[in-house]
Formats: C-alpha cells, structure tokens, sequence
C-alpha cells in the first residue's frame, strides 16, 4: 500500500469537516469572483449608460451599497470559519498520526534502536509529521479550491465572450506540461533534503548528549569538523533542491505572466472593431488576475504538495518498520507467575549472517532460586537474560515461565512479572516520586514512600530541597550512581514483581554505595526468582548457583564454594581478581 493510501486511513474520519471546509471554502472564494462582474456593470451599465447623471449616481450607490455589504459582512466570517475548520482538521489528523508513532516507538523492538540514531526518530515523528499537514490543507482543500474558482471564472468568462476565453486558457496546456516535467524530479530532491536533515539532527542528539566525551578527550575540532561534513550534506542537497525549484517558478510565472498579454492585446483589438465593450474587456482582465492567481497558487501548492508527500513516505516508512517480538494470535496472558525458568538448548543469533551469541543454553531454575550469571566479557551474559523479558526472541530452542514458552504469552503481561535493575538505569527528567511510580503508575504517595524505604532511598531523598518532588535532570543527571540504583530499585519494589534481573547494578558505583545497594538488592530478591550478572564476584558468592558462560555456552554450574573446589573457570576468574581464596 502506498504511503498516500495509508496516509488516508488518517484523513478519513475527518471527511466530513474537510467537505464542509471546501464548501464554506467555495463560497470564500467565489466571493471575490464578484468584482470583475462589478466592474463590467459599473463601466458598461452605468458609466457608459444613457441615463442622467443622478440615476447613475443613485444606481452607482446601490451597487456599491450591496458590495459593501457582502465583502464587509459575508466574507469576515466565512473566512474565519475556513481558516479555523481547516486547521482543526490538520492539527488532528497530526494529533492521530503522533499518537499511532509513539504507540509504534514503544513496540518496536531493541535491534532496532541499536541500529537507528534517536534524533532521526524524533525527526520523523517532529519535523515530517508537521510537513505532512499541508497535505490536508494544501492537497485536500486549497488545491480543489483554487480548481473550482478557475472553473467558475471561466464558466463566467464564457458566459462573456467565448472568443476571450479561448485565448485566456490557450496556455493551459503548456503549463500542465511545465508541472508535471518539473515536479516529478522534485519529489525525490524532496526526500533527499529530509534525509539528509534527519541526519544532520541525528548527529546533533547524539553529541549534544555525549559533551563529556567530547570535552573530556579535546574533541572539538574533530567534531566540528565531523558535523560541517553532515551540515554540508544538508546544504548541497537544499541548494540541489532550490537550484530545481527556482527552475520550476521561472517556466511556469513566465507562463503564467504571458497569458494575461495576450487577453489584453486580443481583447485590446475586439474592442478596437467594436466586437466586445470596454467594459467586457476590463472584466477579463480582471478575471485573468482570479484564474491565473490560483493557477501560481497551484505551483506554491505543487511544490508544498511534493515536499509533503516526500514526508508521508518517510514517516509511512517509519511507521511500517517491522515489529521483531510479535504476540500469537491466541497469546494467553499468564497473570501473576510464580517464577520457575527453564532455558532449553537456547540459541541465539542477533543476525542470521553473524554467527550465534549463545549455543545449547540448557539451564532449570525453580521458583525464589538466585541464579548469578559470571564469565569473561562478550560472553554472553547479558543477551541471556534479555531473552526472558523477549527484548529479543530466541532463535533455537524455547524459554519456559511455569513450563509455558513464552513466546506463548503476551510479551506484555510477561515483562509485567518481572522486574530489571541495570548497570545505566535510565530515570526521566521529572520528579523522583513519577519516576519510582514507573514501577506503578497509580501507586498512593505511602506506597511510593515505602518502596523508597525499602530501597533504602527514603533518607536521601528527604534531604534533597523538594524531596520527593525533586526534578532528578535529564537521564538523572541531578543524582550521584548510587543514588539512581536506589532510585531504581525502589521502583521494582514497588512494582512487585516475582521475577528480578540484576544487570551490571553494582559495577560503576563506588565500594560504599556497592555495600548498600547490595543489601538492597539481597532483600528485594528475597522469595523472588532473581538474575545476576556481575562482574564483581565478591557480590554474588551467596547466589544459589552460580553459571560460568563462556563463548555463549555454559561452562560450569554449581555454588561458590563448589566451583572454587572444582578450581575450574570460575576458580581462575576468582584469582584474577585478587580476591581472598575461599575455602570448603
């Protein structure tokens, strides 16, 4: 399906408003439409009448009289409702198709995002979904308007003269040609310049958030440098667009400016001979301002069109991206799990091209066990336990949650059963207590101070000026590691739920801070399932069982003190990290 069909589905609800937008549209329009017929009247039916200077007078004020009235009381208001229906409509076929991207965004899995830079998502969902309102305003209504207004004038003017009204379209044909050789190019210069901003915004998201790096390696220049390569880009492609555009206005105004020369050098000559009056002659000069103002109009709307439409594309192209995790049709919804996981001969590959991450995992864990996941970097620990909330799907071998793979559940209630703590955690740039209530948007205030005290968090932030309404910055910024992590954790106790994942949570704090969310940590998994990966082994010697992964495979499987017995993988991984031998 074409991006314009799809683009439609949007539109439809709104049919309705947009027909009574171009009807009260007509009537705007056909106003002014008026005023050549006026002049006519005036120069040939009074002015040139055989009447007394006071029935001119008297009958040139009635005209006038009636014209006042309708340009100063009719027309105000049918403007106003145009206008305003028209953009009411536009701003909610914009409304539906922001809110359609962001459910999108949040169903789109994380291969995705790996691959897609952040500011040319936004530059979509911002930039190109604005763009695409002139296709509703311009496309849908001003273009249907300015057609019905050169076809009422010249079903006017044949009523005049038919003669005039040959020479006033006998360019019409030129033109049509002109617009479709011009505009045809013109999409795709179009699509280009977008393309290229995208990245330009792209690359500016990216560094604006990465500045520490920047600063902190004396990175200016380069990166100066690095954006004017993309700034450049961006200008070669609008210039490349400009330089057709320009062509585009020069052929077509020309056309345009020589069609009323020729009315008038005609209309000039039927005058001369006494084949039309004058008054007929200042009509159609006045009616070839109404259908070749609307014929220039229809060249800006051309232009806005194309660049709209090349923004539909993008965005459809977006919209369309496939979803990686997608639920079965008879997907059941599993409710609250009590927690028992089985990895049976997992595989797993981020791209069939690649080869696989993990091989053969085959791992029972039962309900309340505390499983930690050690090995060298790379080794695949953490894609393992993405795959239990599906970030990704397994590409061998199942995953069972209370014996039910579950790609057999809804990948919604799955992940509402666990709860993750990361080695980043991202907080939003609001309030401590919204983001503890992520965990649980309808939380009371008591229970959003509970889980904080729980976390081990209700005294820092008690201290802070506004307490729990304190704004923690973009991405946290506000808060030191530790601080975050509790921040974090407080949101999974509040959440509550029977499965935990432990990602990294301890590694980039300092010894102190490790210390206390490492207490957390142990009274949050209590009774719960939990998974550990740590890179620190001191952390997770109470851990159940403890799986050594290496090269995407499990190597050894067993308590501290059993696998420093069997003085194997973990064993040398112990020593290299110059930690105290422990003994059976």
């Amino acid at each position: 399906m074409s991006s314009v069909k799809q683009y439609m589905k949007f539109v439809k609800p709104y049919k309705w408003k947009i027909f009574w937008t171009i009807l009260v549209g007509i009537i705007k329009f056909g106003i002014p439409l008026l005023m050549p017929l006026i002049l006519k009247y005036v120069i040939d039916d009074i002015i040139g009448a055989d009447m007394s200077d006071t029935d001119k007078i008297t009958n040139l004020f009635w005209i006038m009289g009636i014209s006042f009235a309708v340009f100063l009381v009719l027309r105000p208001p049918i403007e106003y409702i145009r206008q305003y229906l028209a953009q009411w409509v536009g701003n909610k076929i914009l409304y539906d198709i922001r809110d359609k991207l962001f459910d999108h965004i949040q169903k789109l899995s994380l291969k995705f995002y790996s691959q897609t830079k952040t500011g040319e998502i936004i530059s979509r969902v911002i930039n190109d979904v604005e763009q695409t309102k002139n296709f509703v305003i311009t496309g849908l209504m001003n273009i249907w308007l300015d057609l019905i207004t050169i076809l009422i004038a010249i079903a006017i003017m044949l009523t005049m003269d038919v003669s005039l009204t040959i020479v006033s379209i006998i360019l019409f044909p030129l033109f049509g040609f002109a617009i479709k050789y011009f505009f045809g190019r013109l999409r795709r210069l179009t699509r280009e310049r977008s393309q290229a901003l995208a990245e330009v915004q792209g690359h500016l998201h990216e560094r604006v958030q990465g500045v520490p790096v920047t600063r902190s390696f004396a990175l200016e220049d380069y990166e100066q440098g690095q954006f004017q390569s993309r700034n450049r880009n961006f200008l070669d492609k609008a210039l490349h667009h400009t330089d057709w555009n320009a062509k585009t206005f020069a052929v077509t105004n020309t056309i345009t400016d020589l069609a009323p020369l020729l009315v008038i050098a005609f209309a000039g000559y039927q005058v001369i001979i006494g084949d039309v009056t004058l008054g007929t002659m200042m009509a159609f000069v006045g009616y070839m301002e109404r259908v070749y103002s609307p014929l220039r109009r229809l060249i800006n709307s051309s232009t806005t069109l194309v660049q709209a439409i090349a923004s539909i594309d993008r965005v459809f192209e977006f919209m369309n991206e496939k979803y990686d995790i997608v639920d079965k049709e008879n997907a059941i919804e599993p409710g609250r799990v009590k927690g028992t996981v089985e990895f049976c001969n997992v595989s797993f590959t981020y791209d069939e091209e690649e080869q696989s991450v993990l091989s053969n995992i085959h791992l029972n864990v039962e309900k309340g066990e505390t499983i930690a996941l050690v090995g060298m970097s790379g080794g695949g620990k953490s894609t393992l336990i993405s795959l239990i909330p599906r970030f990704y799907d397994v590409t061998g071998g199942a995953i069972k949650v209370d014996g039910i793979d579950i790609r057999d559940m809804k990948a919604r209630s799955l992940r509402n059963n666990i709860g993750m703590v990361l080695q980043d955690n991202i907080l939003f740039s609001e309030s401590i207590a919204t983001n503890i209530r992520m965990g649980k948007p309808d939380a009371t205030d008591e229970e959003v101070i509970a889980a904080a005290k729980d976390a081990n968090a209700h005294d820092f932030i008690e201290s802070l000026p506004y307490g729990y309404d304190t704004l923690v910055g973009e991405r946290g910024v506000k808060l030191s590691g530790g601080q975050k992590q509790r921040v974090a954790i407080a949101r999974v106790f509040l959440k509550n739920p029977p499965i935990l994942i432990f990602d990294e949570a301890t590694s980039a704090l300092d010894l102190e801070s490790e210390h206390l969310i490492q207490e957390t940590m142990e009274r949050l998994a209590s009774e719960r399932t939990t998974f550990i990966v740590a890179h620190r082994l001191a952390t997770i010697t109470h851990a159940d069982r403890i799986v050594v992964i290496e090269n995407g495979q499990i190597v050894e499987v067993g308590s501290h003190n059993e696998l420093m017995n069997l003085q194997g993988h973990y064993y040398d991984l112990y020593q290299i990290q110059h930690l105290d031998d422990v003994k059976a």
